[in-house]
């Protein structure tokens, strides 16, 4: 097979992401996607809204950067190095979703019983965005980070309330996986 399409050893993108830390640490910043997100609506006006958007845009483009570096790193991967479509899933896995009404468990990324546009469009669709978006919203807020924020920036940092909300996110999680999705397909 080759390289350009087979993943990154762990001995090569854990050190790798141990040095973009590394140099995050030193350059006093932290790393986040969900900061971005406030970023753009302080640059839409949220800033007029409430105190919250009211941030240092300038001190913030390093960060808009990474995230307008990642959708056309997501793209680029998509259309050019990615040579199936294919997902590889844990026999049982596959069993289980064929259970709740999966076609195909692993044939793409993207199931269709799931990401067709009939199915969000949909009104068990439109209310799974909605709840979900609210939820995701909230519950980033609420833990004051994304997901990647504390469970790159953070527990390198050694900060226990990354642990704390990292430990939340599993649970949530496996709560979501176990026990929701099942009674929602």
């Amino acid at each position: 097979m080759d390289i350009l399409y087979t993943p990154w050893p762990w001995y090569v993108s854990g050190p790798l992401i141990s040095i973009i830390m590394l140099l995050l640490l030193y350059f006093g910043k932290s790393f986040g996607i969900s900061e971005n997100l406030r970023t753009i609506c302080s640059i839409a006006g949220g800033k007029r809204f409430t105190d919250y958007f009211k941030v240092d845009i300038k001190s913030r483009i390093w960060n808009l950067v990474f995230l307008v570096g990642t959708i056309i790193g997501g793209f680029i991967t998509s259309r050019y190095l990615t040579t199936s479509t294919e997902v590889d899933l844990n026999p049982k896995t596959v069993n289980q979703l064929k259970e709740l009404g999966f076609q195909n468990p692993g044939a793409e990324f993207l199931p269709p019983e799931l990401f067709s546009s009939s199915e969000i469009m949909s009104v068990k669709g439109i209310l799974i965005l909605l709840v979900g978006g609210l939820l995701v919203g909230f519950g980033t807020r609420y833990a004051g980070g994304c997901t990647s924020g504390h469970a790159i920036s953070g527990l390198s940092n050694l900060q226990v309330p990354s642990l704390i909300a990292v430990i939340g996110f599993f649970i949530g999680g496996l709560t979501m996986v176990h026990f929701i999705f099942p009674l929602l397909f």
